[in-house]
């Protein structure tokens, strides 16, 4: 009985009664000629139309090709973004349209603000890569005078310039090694900046991973000598060390992470460990995984150290750089200039990368990878 009542209810419901109190603008009109026939109270609003007044509007006349825009959207059954006018000017808007015998049911919303959102994003977005590159083309210039007084002070403290006295030799320390530290943050600040610019070409080949690893610890000797630490390899629950990745970035993303370990660790040792993981835990981590991927299809590197870890405050935007202004910390800025770098290689790499951290305890930097053919996309 209940269901026969509201059956009859809605039975006397008209269609246009409907229409009349939607959210949207709603619009009846020609399919052939663009007249206007009916139009709802949200359209009247939207556009400052007088109901009374529509014998005199044709639809192209408030919305740029309007009848075109309605016919293209009823056909591929999609919205299209077009233009409109009203008496307090034009705006964007969101038309989608389906044709009824010879009629077009028009819904319009207004979606200016939205898509002013989008243009400022979209120059906004366009303004930083072209920052960036700009700063990754200058790079010579603003780092060739500093290498020349870090070349300088070096040559005045081994006296190639001349014999100078105890207070001189101190000076000329201080300023080579203050000299060092600002070339170190300029070489990590440029490396990030054309990382972020889009400027690296990336170029995917089969390698030795261990050898790969191997080389970059080679290039960390002295820093790894200077505080008697060592670097141990574990490979044994990798199955194959020959992967398909970009062999620079790789490299890149590992030296970054091996420097900040190094710098983490005062005494003791630090292991990279490689491993296949299990897809549920690849997938667990945000990597999309490909149909018919095997757990040989992804490499772990995990790099463990037993140093000093990190503090949660230390770690809020570590993989962020520009979120470290505020902290005035320039061990923080270079540590997120590093580590922002890594992710966003291991990003065009299809991979992730994440850390776990506990105070004088250690830090584990985690990063997994596709390493098959069919695994990995060149993100240009």
């Amino acid at each position: 009985m209940q269901y026969m009542n509201l059956m009859n209810l809605f039975s006397n419901i008209k269609p246009k009664d409907v229409l009349q109190y939607l959210p949207d603008a709603v619009f009846v009109v020609k399919e052939t000629t663009g007249e206007i026939v009916w139009i709802n109270e949200k359209a009247t609003s939207l556009f400052g139309l007088n109901k009374e007044e529509l014998d005199e509007i044709n639809f192209n006349d408030i919305v740029d090709k309007g009848t075109e825009l309605a016919d293209k959207s009823s056909r591929k059954d999609v919205p299209i973004i077009g233009g409109a006018v009203a008496s307090y000017g034009e705006f964007f808007i969101e038309l989608n349209a389906t044709l009824l015998d010879d009629e077009y049911l028009i819904t319009i919303r207004d979606v200016t603000a939205m898509t002013n959102v989008l243009a400022n994003a979209e120059k906004t977005g366009r303004l930083n890569k072209n920052k960036n590159l700009m700063l990754s083309k200058l790079s010579h210039e603003f780092k060739s005078p500093v290498q020349s007084i870090v070349g300088f002070s070096t040559a005045l403290s081994d006296g190639l310039g001349g014999e100078i006295n105890s207070k001189q030799q101190k000076y000329v320390k201080i300023i080579n090694k203050n000299a060092n530290e600002l070339l170190y943050f300029m070489d990590k600040f440029f490396e990030f900046s054309n990382v972020e610019s889009s400027l690296n070409e990336f170029s995917f080949l089969t390698f030795d991973v261990v050898n790969l690893i191997q080389n970059v610890i080679k290039n960390n000797e002295n820093s790894l000598k200077n505080k008697n630490l060592s670097i141990n390899i574990d490979d044994e629950k990798l199955s194959d060390k020959a992967i398909y990745s970009d062999e620079n970035a790789l490299k890149i993303i590992l030296q970054n992470i091996i420097e900040l370990s190094i710098n983490l660790t005062e005494i003791g040792s630090i292991t990279v460990e490689l491993s296949n993981p299990e897809l549920d835990f690849v997938e667990k981590t945000g990597v999309k995984l490909i149909k018919g991927a095997t757990a040989n299809s992804y490499i772990q590197i995990s790099i463990i150290d037993n140093g000093i870890g990190l503090q949660e405050n230390e770690i809020e935007g570590i993989f962020e750089p520009y979120t470290q202004v505020d902290k005035l910390n320039k061990k923080n800025i270079v540590r997120s200039f590093c580590l922002g770098t890594a992710k966003e290689l291991v990003r065009h790499l299809n991979g992730s990368i994440w850390l776990a951290t506990e105070v004088m305890k250690g830090t584990v930097f985690n990063v997994i990878l596709p390493i098959e053919k069919g695994a990995v996309k060149q993100d240009e």
